[in-house]
C-alpha cells in the first residue's frame, strides 16, 4: 500500500519530505531547467528528414540521469527516494500551469476548432484503438500472453491502472501489462513520442494540425513532448495552432477517455486477443511471458499529498521557471509584462483547482483549469483580447520544460519494478504509444483532406 504524507506549512510529513528536501528539490529542478533551456533546440538530420530535440527532452534526461546516479553522488547532492516521490507529487501542479496556458490558447480559437468539423471528434477513435492495432500483434508475435491486454488497450495512465485493477487485479497478467505500459510511458514515453512526432512531422506527409490532434493522447507530459516536437518545425503562426489543437484533442481524450476505454477499448482488446492469439501465438513458439512482479508492487512506492500552501508555493516557483525558459530559449525578457502574463496564467490554475475541490473532485482538475482558461479568452468574453495578448508573451514550450524536469527527477524510483517486466513488453508498450499517435493523426488527416 502507498504511504501518504501531507506536505504543507506547519506539518512534518513522513519520509523526509519536509521543507529542506522541498527546497533542495526545487533548487535542483531550477538548475536542470536552466541547463536544458541553455542547450536549446538541437536539430539532428536523419536522411531527408530531421529530429528536433527540445529543451524539455534535455530536462527529462538530465533529471533521470541525476536520479539514477544518486547512489554514487555526495550526500549533499544526492536525490533521495523521498525527494523522487516529492518530485512526482509536483508533476500535477506543473502540468496544471501548462494546461492553463493551452486553455488560454484554445479559448480564442474555439470558432476555428469548431470549423474543423468532425476531424477532432473522429480522431479519438485512433487514440483509443490505435494502441491495440499496433501493440497487440507485436505482443503476440513476441510470445507475450495476457499481459498484452493490459499493455495495449490504452496508453496506460492512472485511469487505466484503476480499470485493470478493478477488473483483473494488479497481480494478474493484465495488471502486469498495464503496469509495464505505465512505467514505459513514465520512463521513455515523452522521449519516444517526441522523436517519433518530430520525425513524422519532418516528412511533410501529414497536415501539422492532424499531427497535433494525434499528440493529444491523454497524458500531459507526452502531449507536451509531441506537440513541442511538431511545433518546432512550423512557422510561429502554425506552431500556435499546433498547440491549440493538441490541447483541444487532449481535453477530449481526458474527458471521455475513461468511459471509452472501459466500455469499448478494453472489451474489444479482450476479443481481439482471443481471436488473434491462437494464430499469431504459434509464430512466437514457447516464449516466456513477462516476469511477474511481486505482490503489492505499485508504480509509486510512496505517495506525497501536497497541502494548499505547498501547492501555491509550487505554482509560483514553477511559473518562475517558465519565465527562465521563456528568456533563455525564446528571447522574451522577464520584464513587467511577461511577469504579468505569467500571473494571469496562474488565475485559471487557482480558480480551476478551487472548483475541483468545491465539486468534490467529480471531474479531474485539468478539465476545470482548461474550461476556466478557455472562458478567459473566448472571443465574446470581456477583456479576452487583452488577456490573450498578455499571456501570449509566454511560449507554451517554456512551461513544458519544468514538467519534464520533475518527471525525470522522479524516474529512478520506478526502475526496479521496470526491470522486472522484461524488454519484450517494453517494445509492445512503445508500439502502443506509436499506435495511439499515428492512428489518431491518420484519421484526422483523412477527415481534413479526404482522398479524391
Amino acid at each position: 500500500m502507498s504511504h501518504e504524507a501531507v506536505l504543507d506549512a506547519g506539518a512534518r510529513p513522513a519520509g523526509g519530505t519536509g521543507f529542506g528536501a522541498c527546497a533542495r528539490l526545487f533548487l535542483i529542478a531550477l538548475v536542470i531547467v536552466a541547463a536544458a533551456e541553455a542547450i536549446g533546440n538541437v536539430s539532428v538530420p536523419l536522411g531527408s528528414s530531421k529530429i528536433v530535440l527540445l529543451p524539455l527532452l534535455w530536462a527529462l534526461l538530465l533529471g533521470a540521469a541525476l536520479g539514477l546516479a544518486a547512489p554514487r553522488m555526495p550526500a549533499s547532492l544526492r536525490l533521495t527516494t523521498a525527494m523522487q516521490n516529492l518530485s512526482a507529487a509536483f508533476l500535477q501542479p506543473a502540468l496544471l500551469i501548462f494546461v492553463a496556458k493551452l486553455g488560454l490558447l484554445v479559448g480564442g480559437s474555439v470558432p476555428r476548432i469548431l470549423a474543423s468539423g468532425w476531424s477532432l471528434a473522429f480522431q479519438e477513435f485512433g487514440h483509443f484503438f490505435g494502441t491495440m492495432v499496433f501493440g497487440l500483434p507485436t505482443a503476440l508475435l513476441l510470445g507475450i500472453k495476457r499481459e498484452a491486454i493490459g499493455a495495449t488497450f490504452s496508453v496506460g495512465r492512472e485511469p487505466s491502472l484503476a480499470i485493470i485493477g478493478e477488473r483483473f487485479g494488479m497481480d494478474s497478467a493484465e495488471g502486469r501489462g498495464v503496469l509495464a505500459e505505465y512505467l514505459t510511458g513514465t520512463v521513455f514515453g515523452a522521449v519516444f513520442i517526441a522523436v517519433l512526432a518530430g520525425f513524422v512531422a519532418s516528412m511533410n506527409v501529414f497536415d501539422p494540425l492532424a499531427l497535433a490532434m494525434g499528440a493529444g493522447v491523454g497524458s500531459g507530459s507526452i502531449m507536451a513532448a509531441a506537440a513541442g516536437a511538431i511545433a518546432a518545425q512550423q512557422t510561429p503562426e502554425v506552431a500556435r495552432d499546433v498547440a491549440t489543437f493538441a490541447a483541444a484533442s487532449n481535453l477530449v481524450t481526458t474527458t471521455i477517455g475513461t468511459y471509452f476505454t472501459l466500455f469499448l477499448s478494453l472489451p474489444f482488446t479482450i476479443w481481439a486477443y482471443g481471436t488473434l492469439e491462437p494464430v499469431l501465438g504459434r509464430f512466437a513458439g514457447a516464449r516466456r511471458p513477462a516476469a511477474a512482479a511481486p505482490s503489492g508492487t505499485s508504480p509509486v512506492s510512496e505517495e506525497v499529498q501536497l497541502g494548499p500552501a505547498a501547492l501555491v508555493a509550487g505554482w509560483v516557483l514553477i511559473a518562475a521557471y517558465g519565465l527562465v525558459g521563456n528568456r533563455l530559449t525564446y528571447g522574451t525578457p522577464a520584464d513587467g509584462p511577461a511577469v504579468a502574463g505569467m500571473a494571469v496564467i496562474l488565475v485559471p490554475v487557482l480558480v480551476g483547482y478551487a472548483l475541483y475541490l468545491a465539486t468534490r473532485r467529480i471531474l479531474p482538475a485539468v478539465i476545470w483549469v482548461s474550461l476556466v482558461a478557455m472562458l478567459m479568452t473566448y472571443p465574446s468574453m470581456p477583456y479576452a483580447a487583452e488577456t490573450a495578448a498578455l499571456t501570449g508573451r509566454i511560449n507554451f514550450l517554456a512551461l513544458a520544460t519544468p514538467i519534464l524536469a520533475f518527471a525525470g527527477l522522479s524516474i529512478a524510483k520506478d526502475v526496479p519494478a521496470f526491470r522486472r517486466l522484461g524488454w519484450r513488453i517494453v517494445v509492445v508498450s512503445l508500439m502502443a504509444n506509436a499506435g495511439t499517435f499515428l492512428g489518431a493523426a491518420l484519421i484526422a488527416q483523412l477527415w481534413m483532406h479526404p482522398p479524391a
